[in-house]
């Protein structure tokens, strides 16, 4: 279980940092669509998916373990739900920081109230996620506080230990 938010938690430069679950970090958001903006919304997603073809490292520095979007109420919702290593005021700034050098824009730009500054304003990033966070109030990771790096690593050793392995018949 997770703790309802105390004063108890951590406060990061933008307030509450949300702590740390067997999932790692994450959250969920759920926001208004702009009038017209779920196929636009889908376009990112394809366009997203290409550019990771492209180059599989693009969201490294993000630390994720997965992402979900899912939009719905008839495409008038969106909800955007992120798990990953870091603690939420990194992931924000760390975002930023990568979709201004890739010169991508958000996938939040479709969102209702979301604000068009946000690559120069990180406070209103950060305030647009939080009023729009649903907390989640159970999680569980099977392989619980398990980094995205330590998966990594995990999967590199197994792909050369069974090549190893093949050698060796």
């Amino acid at each position: 279980m997770i703790p309802k938010h105390d004063e108890a938690w951590e406060v990061g430069k933008y307030g509450p940092i949300w702590p740390r679950t067997p999932a790692c970090y994450g959250f969920t958001i759920i926001a208004h669509v702009k009038p017209g903006r779920a196929e636009a919304i889908r376009g990112y997603g394809h366009k997203l998916a290409k550019a990771l073809e492209h180059d599989p490292e693009l969201l490294a520095p993000l630390k994720l373990h997965y992402l979900r979007w899912v939009l719905f109420d008839d495409d008038t919702r969106f909800m955007y739900q992120g798990i990953f290593d870091t603690n939420f005021d990194k992931y924000t700034e760390d975002a930023i920081e990568l979709f201004k050098r890739a010169g991508v824009d958000t996938v939040f730009e479709n969102l209702e109230g979301f604000p068009l500054d946000w690559k120069t304003n990180p406070e209103a990033f950060n305030k647009f996620v939080r009023q729009h966070q649903c907390p989640s109030f159970m999680e569980y990771g099977e392989y619980p506080y398990v980094t995205s790096d330590e998966i990594k690593k995990a999967l590199k050793l197994k792909a050369a230990f069974s090549e190893m392995l093949e050698q060796m018949q």
